[in-house]
């Protein structure tokens, strides 16, 4: 095999990966209407030799390559989707769509794939089958992405030995590459609660079953839950983000509703809370002679990495920026689809530096690091390479 990729490599493409960078940061689509920047990938793809794959769960994208007879295969996602937020940041290059900005990075996610894309369609130095997969709605938490492309035989279409993801990380400088074998990111769900009591007047409160104040007694009761429930060496979070009920000051309501947010790293935690949740609601309610209503809503599973394919992305990263640089990457209570791919092979998700003073994600001033684009091209012409050796 002769050499592998270099940060070096892609530095000649530094500008074309910035002027692509910046075209899909000024032209963003929301999830589910990726269909222009699908359009760009794909149109790029073709150029540089790829087999191509449209419309794959939506608006997603493949490209294939296959060099050599080498009997292995390996994946790698980035992320196309924008959010529903109003740019603040007065770049030349900002979004020129109303409410709409790349907010969370994937103009950038896209752009180093695609110089990793035009860097191995050039060197082909690697032996087996190399599948880029451009994935749509990863911000959509009732649509993900993922499993769409899933559902749509992606991996019976593309199979692969492993798969390999990456986001960027604002607070560590640009170019720093982290990462962290087994959970990473968290699993998130959402739980809906309606509380019916019996309303009545405000002045009569004995004839009434008052919803609220058994809403405000379950808010305290379910803050025992992470303190008195789950294990202390683990993390969880359940946070009460909506609670509603009442239409006047002299009316006890005849009903209140709470949405609760819920994070774990491990599939027995995620069990637990669900059932302390259950537990504590019904009672509560019990004590107030209440009805509850309880819904939970299960969204992406843990983000877990496989610890051979974690270290295989270590040691391959280290050739590139030298041993013991690549940095352990702390546990982020935040979630990511890409774990609906773990679920069904071998993994590894690679956070990448934004910069000590990025704005952080999902803010209106944030902007992808361009210093970040040749270090994630590298990084993943590498790993291909390395992977199909």
């Amino acid at each position: 095999m002769d050499k592998l990729a270099t940060i070096a490599d892609l530095e000649p493409a530094k500008d074309e990966l910035i002027a692509i960078r910046h075209h899909l940061h000024a032209h963003p689509e929301l999830s589910g209407e990726e269909q222009e920047t699908a359009a760009f990938v794909a149109d790029k793809l073709e150029a540089w030799g790829y087999e191509v794959f449209r419309n794959v769960g939506g608006h997603g994208v493949v490209g294939r390559l296959r060099v050599g007879d080498g009997n292995r295969s390996v994946a790698i996602r980035a992320d196309m989707d924008a959010l529903p937020i109003t740019e603040e940041t007065g770049l030349d290059y900002a979004s020129t769509v109303p409410g709409v900005m790349h907010a969370c990075g994937h103009d950038g996610h896209t752009t180093m794939l695609l110089g990793a894309a035009q860097y191995l369609a050039r060197t082909r130095n690697f032996s087996g089958t190399l599948n880029l997969v451009f994935q749509p709605s990863e911000e959509s938490a009732k649509s993900s992405g993922a499993v769409a492309m899933m559902k749509d035989g992606l991996f019976e279409r593309f199979p692969c030995d492993a798969i390999f993801g990456l986001h960027n990380h604002p607070g560590a400088p640009a170019g720093t590459i982290l990462m962290r074998p087994g959970p990473l990111m968290a699993a998130s769900d959402t739980v809906f609660i309606t509380i019916k009591g019996k309303g009545g007047h405000a002045s009569r409160p004995h004839l009434c079953i008052d919803p609220i104040v058994c809403a405000s007694a379950i808010v305290m009761a379910l803050q025992t839950i992470v303190s008195r429930s789950i294990d202390s060496t683990q993390t969880a979070v359940v946070t009460v983000g909506t609670i509603n009920g009442g239409t006047a000051a002299n009316v006890i309501a005849q009903q209140a509703t709470m949405e609760l947010s819920v994070r774990s790293f491990s599939a027995e935690v995620r069990a637990k809370l669900k059932e302390r949740i259950k537990t504590v609601v019904e009672t509560q309610c019990a004590c107030w002679g209440a009805e509850p209503t309880i819904e939970f809503d299960e969204g992406h599973p843990v983000v877990d990495n496989a610890p051979a394919e974690t270290e295989f992305a270590k040691k391959a990263v280290e050739e590139m920026i030298g041993e013991g640089k690549v940095e352990l990457c702390h546990l982020i209570p935040g979630s990511e689809d890409f774990s609906h791919y773990q679920e069904c092979m071998p993994g590894c998700f690679i956070r990448l530096g934004n910069g000590e003073n990025s704005a952080m994600l999902h803010n209106p001033a944030y902007d992808f690091n361009d210093d970040s684009l040749t270090t994630g091209a590298a990084m993943w012409a590498r790993l291909a390479e390395r992977y199909l050796s």
